[in-house]
Parts: C-alpha cells; structure tokens; sequence
C-alpha cells in the first residue's frame, strides 16, 4: 500500500491506473507531458515498443477503448501509470510552461475534443492559475487540501462518472471511458500536489497580485511565422502575456457548440476577470449591509467599500473630486439624468442641440424626448465617407441658439474615435457646453476628464470588465451644485418636513434610494485590474489585433467594411454580400464565435453607409490572433460558397 493515506473518496490507486491509462492512450504520439509529476511514471506500450513495464499494486492495462476515434491512435500512444508510492521517483518542480508547452506539440497532431478529452484550454484553465505544480511534500507534513474548483469547460468533458450522459455523435462522453469525475479530479490534484496561487483574493495574510505577473520577461522574443501576427504582437514583446491575461477571465474556457468560446462581442460587453467575480462575492459574504445612517459593522464596512469605488472611479478618469463622480445604472441613464436636470435647465422653445451622425440610440433619444417637451431642434454633425467627424461642418452648426453639444468619444457602431477634445475646445469657445459619450472610449484608452475639460463624462462599468447595472456620470463641481435633483427619495435628503426638503450635496443628491452597492464595489475591482495591466497596454494591443483582424478580412470577395476612419478602437464593423448578417452571425456561432449582427442602436450612422444592419465583431485586450484567422476561415468559407 502506498505510505499515503488516501483521500476521503478518492478511487484507489488500481482504479486511477486504468483510467489514466484510457485516457492517455487516446494521445497520438504524445510527449509525456505528465512525466515527472510525483506518482505517474510513462512506458512504452507494444505499438513497435517493449511490453509496458507493470508497477507495483497496479494492474494490468484496461481493454482497449471502443471509440473508433481512439482506436486509431491507441497503438502510437504511450501508456502511463500512477506509482504506487511517489516518493519513489524523486523528482524536480516542474514549471507549467513546460507543461503547456508539450500539450501545445500534441494539439497540433490531435485534438482531444474530437473524443470528448479535454484540450488545450481545458488545461490552461485548470493549471493555468496555479503558476508551479511541484511534487507533493511527504504524508506527515502534507497541507490541508485546497478547494480547487474543476472549470465549466472541463466539466463539460469528465462530469460525474456516475451518472449517466447522453453521448453526441461525434463526441466520447467521458463517464462512457470511466473516467474520473469532478470530485475525483478535485481531490485527486489536492492530494497529490501542491500549489502555488497566484490570484488568490488578497487578504491580510496574502499580498494582492502582483502586476509583473501579466508581463514578460524583457528579454522573452516570441517568434511568429507571419509578418503581419509578427506586427499584432509587438505589444507582446513590449511586456504584455495575453495567455496570462486570459487565464484569469473563467468564462473565457466555455464552450459554445462543442468549440471553445471565441468572444468578439466586447462592444455590447466585455467579460469580466476573476478579481471581479470574487470581490462582489465577498462583499455578500462579508460587507452586505446599506449604506450611510447606521452604527453598526456592516454598515461600515459597506459604506467604505462604496465610497472606496468611487474614490477609484475619480482617480481612473482623473476627476478632480470623488464629489464629481455620481453612480448610476449605465450609461444611458447617466444621459437621461443629464438631459432631465441639466438640460432641463438650458434648453428652452427654439433652441438647439447638438450631437453627431454617429451617435448611439442612448445619444439621441434622451435628447429628442427633451427637444420634444420644450420645443427645441436637434442638429447633427455629419461625417465623411470613412466615418469621421467633419470639423469644418461642425463649426457651422454652432450658433448663438446652441445650448447642449453631446457627442460620442468612439462610436460604438463603426470604432471611429472622434477629435474630442477639438470638438470640446469648439464648443467652449462658443460658449457651449460638451457632454461626452464615453461607453465605447474607457476601456481602449486613457480618459483624463479634465484635460479634456469636458462638463460631463458618461460610462457603464460593464463596457470595462465590470458588472453590469453600474455606470457613471462625471460632471464639473460648478454644475453639479445648480442642478436640482432628478429622483427623490431616501439617502439623497438632509431634511425633510411636509412643507420643506432639503437636500444633500452632490453626489449624494443624484442617488436616491439604495443604489447598486455591490456592483459599484466590482466596478472598482475592475478599475483596479484595468490599472495593473495598463490602459496603455492594452490601447497598443488592441490596436494591432484590429490592425491584422482588417489586412485579413479586406481582402475576402463581397466583404465590405463599414467605417474605415484614420483613428478606430477595436471595431471592425462588415457586410458579405449574398447574406444576411443575421446569417453571417449564425454561422460564426457554430463555430463558437460570438459577434453582434443589426444596427448595434445605431441606425442613423449605418443608413448613412446605405445599411440597415452590419456583422459587428470587436475585440478586447484577451482575444488572440488565432481566434481572427479562425473568424476569417468562416467568412472566406461562405464568401466561396456563395460565389459558387
């Protein structure tokens, strides 16, 4: 028996064996790239090889797999075995890129979902966390063992073997190979290794992450075979790892169709990292309490953590004050807050406001429903056949009538990063104030409002990494303090009588009612990753991932693209010709390719490019080249199929 004490559940060292055995015969010509981890020993099996070698308190070799899938490869693959007692190979730490590396080689020879094993993604997201896997310390000084949770998209293939599942066509479920299931793989890793956490929450017996986790070292040169990939990673080479970045985004390992998950939806939302997922949850755990008016220690703790996020809100855009920072739902409540008390104030019957061709639904309405009330024009700055803004006409608009500018930073519908600045120097040389559509602008660059000295700033927190329900609105202090509130109800008053209310300061008199305090909490959280990266990193990446997403699809027959300005963020805006873009979408999530596919509420910007709707695929900051040629291949294969 092995000096070990087995695991409460564990199945016994026989029974790991045999399925360790099936599982890594189904690996063509594998390296053993779990060679070395204490307790599983490689030998060579009979396909031109010596008979494997049996261990002690092992049997012998399951009968062989019925997949026809793995029936093909099993006489080239190795077999491998669980020692009886790891102490019995001492072995060195062994670093997981060596790991990962290996399993690189293999992928590129087999795929392992083609018979229901998990892949390459599977194995980053299960080992990929744990930065060093070393070899177990000796039975009477082993730790306590640690809550490793298995992630969805291996769930996906080992399940609970003790249960049925039904099994598709083209796919081995792997309880139909016996192999291990959830609890199994979770005890089975706490029993025999133990690991370093990297990204583990911080606490007061744990530093917080450190930021040169996410960066190369300088003198790693990655090579890439194509010039234009070579260009898309020079961020790469400048410090950025986005291997490391993606591990730390869970849902990143789902599986859409069978296929992991390639999402280039970032413009509707962007997903959201581990940091964030785990700071609301320990505010329910830990802090959920209301805000303000109380004694106690929840109330406290609750009510700092608030004010903590929008002390960080303040800092990120470089606002003046936390007082300058007002928590809302998104970004197009933060407008409708603005049209419905700032505007309220200044546009009267025949005055105008302006806004530009390119503006989202959330951009326009707002302002139409309050030009509508008081009897007020809307004006529209236009642009040119790229999709940019026309200063020239721009200027023109403005006259001694203009009462409101509010205009976009990027638009959310074509990726054209707009002069914003210029257009706010304009409209304050008038005498106007500019309000500034930033949903699309904060996660691709370095907002500073007051360099911008706009009078207003608008964002959602779920555009960057954030959770959904939670936006803000920046405003100037000199107009904050005039205006009067829009909701009214509790935490927004300082008295209040039957003949008299009054009311708090900014911010607090924009914030009736319990607001979303564990959202705004992860807002925070996100703001604070977002910060360790670096917004610059992440512009330079994203710019050349757009770079190499555009040379490839250009050239595709009936491909056209849809704004094509100077300047962009990440959004590659097309229509193929012959199909709908509903079609176009449908097919790409068969692939697991999730893109947006209509008019992205943004009608009146595609209608002036004579469209009723474009495939919209855009990226963040953990998408990969490989991830656009895979997109590619599917828009090249229906543009040839339409053709013929």
């Amino acid at each position: 028996m092995s000096e070990y004490p087995e695991p409460s559940g564990l199945p016994d060292l026989e029974n790991l064996a045999s399925l360790a055995n099936e599982m890594f015969q189904a690996l063509p010509n594998a390296a053993p790239f779990f060679a070395g981890i204490s307790g599983l020993q490689a030998a060579p099996n009979a396909g031109g090889h010596p008979a494997a070698r049996p261990q002690a308190g092992v049997t012998s070799a399951p009968p062989p797999m019925t997949s026809p899938a793995v029936e093909r490869h099993a006489s080239a693959a190795p077999n491998y075995y669980f020692a009886e007692n790891a102490n019995q190979y001492p072995l060195a730490p062994i670093h997981l890129e060596q790991l990962i590396s290996q399993v690189e080689q293999t992928a590129a020879q087999v795929s392992p979902q083609a018979f229901g094993l998990p892949g390459e993604a599977d194995l980053r997201e299960l080992l990929g966390e744990n930065r060093f896997v070393t070899q177990a310390p000796a039975a009477a000084t082993r730790p306590a063992a640690p809550d490793l949770k298995v992630p969805h998209a291996l769930e996906s293939h080992v399940g609970n073997y003790h249960q049925p599942q039904s099994v598709g066509s083209d796919r081995v479920a792997a309880q139909s190979l016996h192999l291990p299931g959830e609890s199994d793989i979770q005890q089975l890793l706490a029993a025999e290794f133990s690991v370093t956490r990297f990204d583990a929450p911080a606490s007061a017996a744990t530093p917080a992450p450190d930021s040169r986790f996410y960066f190369l070292d300088s003198g790693a040169q990655p090579v890439f075979g194509n010039t234009l990939k070579t260009n898309v990673f020079a961020a790469e080479q400048q410090g950025f790892d986005v291997n490391a970045i993606r591990r730390d985004f869970p849902i990143l390992a789902e599986r859409v169709n069978g296929k992991p998950l390639v999402w280039f939806d970032n413009a509707a939302t962007t997903h959201k990292p581990k940091v964030v997922i785990d700071r609301i949850s320990y505010f329910y755990e830990h802090e959920n309490s209301n805000i303000h008016r109380a004694a106690h220690e929840l109330a406290a703790r609750a009510t700092d953590a608030y004010e903590g996020a929008r002390n960080k809100v303040a800092k990120f855009i470089n606002a003046r004050s936390a007082d300058d920072i007002i928590f809302v739902r998104g970004t197009t409540e933060g407008i409708n807050l603005i049209a419905n008390t700032f505007g309220k104030q200044r546009v009267g019957e025949g005055d105008e406001i302006i806004v530009s061709q390119l503006e989202h639904h959330a951009n326009i309405v707002p302002w139409y429903l309050l030009a509508q009330r008081v009897g007020a024009k809307i004006r529209v700055i236009p642009v040119d056949d790229n999709g940019q803004i026309l200063l020239d006409e721009y200027r023109k608009l403005i006259n001694s009538r203009t009462k409101i500018i509010s205009v976009t930073q990027v638009s959310n519908a074509l990726g054209t990063v707009t002069p914003i600045k210029e257009i706010i120097d304009i409209g304050h040389s008038f005498g106007v104030p500019v309000i500034v559509d930033g949903a699309q602008s904060v996660s691709h660059m370095r907002v500073n409002v007051q360099a911008l000295d706009a009078d207003f700033f608008v964002f959602s927190g779920h555009k960057i990494f954030g959770p959904t329900g939670i936006g803000v609105v920046y405003g100037k202090a000199e107009h904050l303090q005039h205006l009067e509130p829009w909701q009214g109800g509790g935490n927004m008053i300082a008295d209040v009588t039957f003949e008299r209310v009054v009311f708090q300061g900014a911010p607090n008199r924009f914030e009736a009612g319990t607001g979303n305090i564990a959202d705004a909490v992860g807002l925070g959280a996100a703001l604070d990753y977002v910060d360790r990266v670096g917004i610059e990193r992440i512009a330079r990446y994203e710019h050349d991932l757009l770079d190499y997403a555009t040379h490839r699809l250009r050239p595709i027959p009936g491909v056209r693209i849809i704004g094509t300005a100077a300047d962009k963020a990440s959004v590659l805006s097309f229509t193929l010709a012959g199909y709908k873009t509903e079609e176009v979408g449908a097919e790409l999530n068969r692939e697991g390719i999730a893109v947006r596919s209509g008019h992205h509420c943004a009608q009146p910007i595609l209608r002036r490019f004579g469209v009723e709707a474009t495939v919209r695929p855009s990226f963040a900051f953990y998408n990969t080249c490989e991830e656009i040629d895979l997109f590619i291949s599917v828009v090249q294969r229906l543009a040839s199929a339409r053709r013929n």
